[in-house]
């Protein structure tokens, strides 16, 4: 009896798409501050790649704004997409070291966890964490992605981003996380207008079971939202009186990151109805 054979081309194609990547990727680090301009034939050299593939593969950049092509040289060099990448780069680090001092401060006010998130896509990703000292305590590791519409960051963040990017977040999809997930898109509009009311979010186990938090947003030199300070800790602590008692700090942390950072506005703990 004749066995059938497993189909490999769905793992050849993987491979192919994948190899693509890595070649794409050694495309881009041909360029340098020495060679800012290079030419297919250069490009094929370096790569050890036919012409035909290097040239595939620098439209499809060139599509995504990766790279930019001379129309009269014919040359490619870096292209706008890459500075934009880079710019979020550099303003992670940049809101990380300089909110570093009122972090630490947030933490000793309240000895729960503080930590500093950014919106990347649908999602936040935490750039900076500090671990209460308590023995029952929150932790969100540097690098860990969670959903933006149900987290006191997330929402702290999409509260003040242009409607395209909440319509994207909504578009992707409200997942329950647990049963207090917000999944509904017209609730989820309705907490980012209390958030804008309030000055800042507050989680009450929607991406954790057993987690409550509290969140405000911080604001670069033009005014824009670009990253939020949230603290977190067990429902057993974070008593509605406790959430309370550390709103203020909490928005005195953002307030006071905003304003190193650049931000010139009238701080929220002077005006609670700003947006």
């Amino acid at each position: 009896m004749d066995r059938k054979r497993p189909n490999s081309k769905p793992e050849a194609a993987k491979r192919k798409r994948l190899s693509s990547v890595a070649t794409a990727i050694q495309l881009l680090k041909c360029f340098s501050e020495d060679q800012v301009d290079i030419g297919i034939s250069d490009l094929s050299r370096r790569l050890g790649v036919a012409k035909s593939t290097v040239h595939r593969l620098a439209a499809t950049l060139v599509s995504d704004g990766l790279l930019e092509q001379d129309r009269e040289s014919g040359k490619y060099r870096l292209g706008i997409a890459l500075f934009r990448l880079g710019a979020l780069v550099r303003r992670r680090m940049d809101i990380s070291s300089q909110g570093r001092p009122f972090l630490y401060a947030l933490r000793e006010k309240t000895n729960e966890t503080v930590h500093l998130a950014i919106l990347d896509g649908t999602e936040i990703m935490y750039v900076y964490n500090l671990e209460s000292t308590q023995a029952i305590r929150m932790r969100s590791d540097l690098g860990v992605r969670k959903p933006a519409y149900c987290t006191a960051e997330g929402q702290a963040i999409l509260a003040f981003q242009p409607q395209e990017v909440v319509d994207e977040v909504i578009a992707h999809g409200l997942l329950p996380r647990t049963p207090q997930t917000i999944t509904d898109a017209g609730k989820l509009l309705k907490a980012l207008a209390a958030v804008r009311q309030r000055g800042c979010a507050i989680e009450d186990e929607e991406s954790e079971i057993g987690m409550r938090g509290i969140s405000a947003p911080i604001r670069n030199d033009a005014g824009d939202v670009v990253a939020s300070v949230g603290l977190a800790g067990p429902v057993t602590r974070l008593s509605k009186k406790s959430i309370a008692a550390f709103i203020p700090h909490v928005i005195e942390t953002a307030d006071l990151i905003s304003q190193r950072i650049g931000y010139s506005g009238v701080p929220r703990t002077l005006n609670k109805t700003a947006s």
